[in-house]
């Protein structure tokens, strides 16, 4: 095969058979941080994947040591990559693949969040009315921006 001129070729890593080569959508996958490969794929396509501060595809490979950032809003997660895995593995096996680096106040965005306002309704009281249901958006369109 010949080289053209002015056509740049990608340099490779070389491929090891001790190290597997994954794509980040299939590794995001099956270390439980997307429930599905399509989400994992359209979050790449977003820009919500970060691998060492750069946005990447879904086909990128993902190798041991890279830092992760994950942003499923409100909350943007860190991980360290410990070991490449393509195969989808049990939530208490996931600590042996990558490492959770997301800092505390980022967790703590997520417990607001789920902690949130509850509003309770007597019973028989049916639908609530046009103006309760803007009293009740306006509320909770507060705790939103958290």
């Amino acid at each position: 095969m010949r080289k053209r001129a002015g056509v740049k070729t990608r340099n490779k890593m070389s491929h090891n058979p001790d190290i597997p080569q994954v794509r980040i959508d299939k590794f995001l996958w099956s270390v439980r941080i997307y429930k599905t490969r399509s989400i994992a794929s359209e979050a790449c396509r977003k820009g919500r994947i970060i691998i060492n501060d750069i946005p990447v595809k879904a086909s990128r490979i993902v190798y041991s040591d890279e830092i992760i950032t994950v942003k499923k809003l409100p909350v943007i997660y860190t991980y360290r990559v410990v070991e490449p895995i393509e195969k989808r593995v049990s939530a208490k096996l996931v600590s042996k693949y990558i490492e959770d680096l997301t800092p505390e106040e980022e967790k703590i965005k997520l417990d607001i969040r789920h902690a949130g306002f509850t509003s309770y309704r007597e019973r028989g009281t049916g639908r609530p009315t046009k103006k309760e249901r803007r009293n009740l958006d306006r509320l909770t369109g507060n705790l939103d921006h958290l």
